[in-house]
């Protein structure tokens, strides 16, 4: 892709091939959004027939961001978020909840997929205090994210970077690791790392998993739960810790949450 001069940060998206399914679209169809295509429906569906609790875990992935970022912006005083594997647009995303609790919250979103970038212009709203940007560039590649992030958020105070159901587009878990090592190594003292992902011990969903990676759509691994804590090694983690996403900080009435573990995830602070 080629940079656009006249606007920092995005570039001019490529053909969007609609005959093989893609994860940032059928999330859309699970969460009941417009932007995906029968081939996403066909996954989509495919999917949930084999693990029909994965219509809840984006929506209770969605709730999570949500607790997070309200708790981030108020009580950790957080006033930069960097979202990496945006998604497509839907309700209450991280600039919406981020400048509820404080207008002036700079938000750059990441992603790198060409239909997100088709809708771009959808997330690129912000209040009059704020900013919000959107930065084309794959997760693989943390030096690009963090250099085009600097073009809006000033990386010598605390940003809080956001990762939700994204690492297991690297395979690899060690490279993992250190790309979300090198992203919060490169960040200051007070940062925060908000992060959830799916654990590989839900048979149901591993073997949804498995079939899905068969379809010819682009890979998605599963970890342990001991792997996904990894990710917040040398980080001192908020209460409750890594946790069921539904049991972090739960909305006073909200019913405890029952059944097998689906996805783990947890808040922390960079000393």
């Amino acid at each position: 892709m080629t940079q656009d001069s006249s606007a920092p940060g995005t570039r001019t998206p490529e053909k969007i091939d609609t005959t093989v399914p893609h994860s940032a679209r059928i999330w859309n169809y699970w969460l009941g959004g417009k932007d995906n295509y029968p081939v996403d429906h066909e996954a989509g569906d495919a999917f949930r027939k084999v693990f029909p609790g994965i219509t809840d875990l984006a929506g209770d992935s969605r709730a999570f961001l949500g607790r997070a970022v309200r708790l981030l912006a108020g009580e950790a005083g957080i006033r930069q978020f960097l979202d990496i594997g945006t998604g497509l647009p839907t309700a209450d995303n991280t600039h919406e909840i981020a400048q509820r609790v404080a207008p002036d919250a700079r938000i750059v979103y990441v992603d790198n997929d060409p239909l997100v970038l088709t809708h771009a212009a959808a997330l690129l709203t912000s209040s009059p205090e704020g900013v919000t940007d959107y930065v084309d560039a794959d997760l693989h590649d943390p030096d690009a994210v963090l250099r085009e992030a600097a073009r809006t958020l000033d990386l010598s105070r605390p940003v809080a970077l956001t990762l939700m159901q994204v690492s297991g587009h690297i395979a690899d878990y060690e490279e993992a690791r250190a790309i979300v090592g090198a992203l919060m190594g490169a960040l200051p003292s007070g940062s925060h790392l908000a992060f959830n992902d799916s654990v590989d011990t839900n048979k149901a969903n591993a073997e949804a998993t498995r079939l899905y990676n068969e379809s010819g759509a682009a890979p998605y691994r599963l970890r342990s739960p001991r792997q996904l804590a990894g990710f917040f090694d040398g980080l001192e983690l908020l209460a409750p810790g890594v946790v069921p996403i539904t049991d972090w900080r739960p909305d006073p009435g909200t019913a405890a949450a029952t059944g097998e573990v689906i996805a783990l995830g947890g808040v922390a602070r960079k000393p």
